[in-house]
């Protein structure tokens, strides 16, 4: 079966223990609360705030695609880390929401996804093991690399969620 909900909601509450050490950190070196969502590893890399973000996006599209729901629309505004766990906060939720039963024959599903403003019509298999995994898990990565590269200490047990 098809169902993003289990890995994406363990990676995602990786992700928020990982954010309250950001919190932690900064609080410790007395930065302003709006610096580390800024966080960059590299000039033309989109901000720590934007990879939580799409990796939110990339999980809850997963589950509304599969699930065949409606994919909720969310404003990507958070400035801040307590926003940011919001975000994710929401994401879970609504993951949770999809009943398991949703994701029953998802395999044999289609999946149409917009790529470079064009329709693309995808296998369900392929959609989920090409395009979902491999993007919600880039932007994880590279949320944890801004914080790990900038002083936050985490690795890669905080990642993995043990």
């Amino acid at each position: 079966m098809l169902n993003p909900v289990p890995g994406f909601t363990r990676s995602l509450t990786a992700l928020t223990k990982i954010l309250e050490k950001a919190e932690a950190h900064a609080e410790a070196h007395k930065m302003k609360p709006d610096v580390i969502p800024q966080l960059r590893l590299i000039a033309d890399m989109l901000p720590l705030w934007r990879q939580v973000t799409i990796a939110c996006d990339h999980a809850k599209g997963a589950a509304a695609r599969l699930g065949q729901v409606e994919n909720p629309s969310m404003a990507d505004v958070e400035t801040t880390l307590g926003e940011l766990k919001e975000r994710i906060a929401k994401t879970i939720a609504f993951m949770a929401s999809v009943p398991a039963t949703a994701f029953d024959g998802a395999e044999g599903r289609t999946v149409t996804i917009k790529q470079g403003g064009q329709d693309r019509v995808l296998d369900a298999s392929d959609y989920f093991y090409g395009v979902a995994i491999p993007n919600f898990y880039f932007h994880m990565t590279t949320a944890h690399d801004i914080l790990r590269a900038n002083g936050v200490p985490v690795g890669k047990g905080d990642f993995i969620g043990f």
